[in-house]
């Protein structure tokens, strides 16, 4: 198939190179130059190659095409967005011009990033799925080379229009990524694991990132039992949000046991504790000023938080959370935010009825 990746950094580069070693024809969008230029000109003047190394298997996934231009979208059947989530509201709307009827846009992770959709893409015809998170982990090791380090077994992701959910899985599953389907990209968004432990991790270890500069692994150190009860007050709010709206109560560790283990017989706590311990797991955060606050607690929490006060359900820890990342940083990390404002209220409106309506359908069948 043909698939166009937007954002060229970790997620987008092991997903172009994935697939495009699976013989999938792969054209990656770089839409800035404030990171991984050296590994984006690289790859240009080395055949488009990108090499995947993983568990001390190496392959090489040649691309069809790199390119700066958002123009290259509508030739594409599958549009993959990857860049931070902080960008997704500047950058859907630059590409509404150029995605055309018929086409899937995945986004990975979205935070509720089909709103965007919705808003500057009236008139397109388009399928949005939405993933709870990546689904290769790992870092570019050295330019054109990506070292995976941890690669999902399930990948649960939100289809809207719920109604286009068969069609989406035919076309999905081709990719060669191991998908299952949720009711709703809500699902997806509140699901996305950044929002629980990246959030409470690095506000919990900001005298740690200090004191060493960045030369440890939050994954490593920072989830001792006082702090894990900090992390399941804060997922107790999110299933309180999602059971109102009419979703399953799935905990943070019952969803990352779905997407990281086949034992149906594994405690979902420890499958947790051994993905985190594991040796490929990457250093950092290195600054306090880092995606894992300025990213996930601006559009993640907020948006929890939006949604609890909307519901009249209350959420002490996600906003304790966000009024000390905003101290931390010195500056209020609301402003430009996933409120339902920035969302729109609208777009979230008819996200949430598409949902139930996919809820009521299946109940009946």
């Amino acid at each position: 198939m043909k698939i166009a990746i937007v954002g060229a950094g970790n997620t987008g580069c092991a997903l172009a190179g994935d697939y495009a070693s699976r013989g999938h024809e792969v054209t990656l969008i770089k839409t800035s130059r404030a990171m991984h230029d050296d590994n984006f000109s690289y790859m240009q003047e080395h055949e488009k190659t990108m090499i995947l190394e993983e568990v001390g298997e190496v392959k090489m996934g040649i691309l069809h095409s790199l390119t700066r231009e958002l123009s290259a979208l509508s030739g594409a059947e599958i549009v993959i967005l990857c860049t931070q989530t902080i960008f997704h509201q500047e950058l859907i709307q630059k590409m509404s011009g150029f995605l055309r009827d018929g086409q899937i846009l995945m986004i990975t992770p979205g935070y509720l990033s089909t709103a965007f959709v919705l808003r500057f893409c009236k008139g397109i015809n388009l399928t949005v799925a939405e993933a709870e998170s990546s689904f290769i982990d790992g870092r570019i090791l050295t330019p054109g080379h990506f070292r995976v380090g941890f690669r999902n077994v399930r990948n649960p992701i939100g289809i809207y229009p719920a109604a286009n959910k068969e069609h989406a899985a035919e076309k999905l599953l081709q990719l060669g990524t191991p998908f299952t389907f949720l009711k709703s990209v809500v699902e997806a968004a509140l699901h996305n694991p950044n929002m629980i432990v990246h959030t409470v991790g690095a506000i919990m270890s900001i005298p740690r990132i200090e004191a060493t500069g960045g030369e440890y692994c939050m994954y490593h150190e920072v989830f001792t039992p006082s702090v894990w009860k900090l992390l399941e007050c804060l997922d107790q709010e999110k299933m309180d949000v999602l059971e109102h709206l009419g979703f399953e109560r799935l905990s943070y560790v019952a969803a990352c046991k779905f997407r990281n283990s086949l034992d149906e017989t594994a405690n979902a706590k420890e499958v947790f504790f051994d993905y985190a311990k594991m040796p490929t797991r990457a250093k950092g955060p290195t600054t306090v000023d880092s995606r894992y606050i300025t990213e996930d607690v601006s559009q993640g929490i907020v948006m929890l938080e939006a949604l609890g006060k909307k519901l009249s359900i209350a959420t002490p820890i996600a906003t304790s959370l966000i009024e000390l990342a905003g101290a931390a940083l010195g500056r209020n990390v609301r402003e430009g935010a996933r409120s339902l404002e920035n969302l729109g209220e609208q777009e979230v409106h008819a996200i949430l009825l598409d949902g139930k309506h996919m809820r009521h359908t299946e109940e009946k069948a």
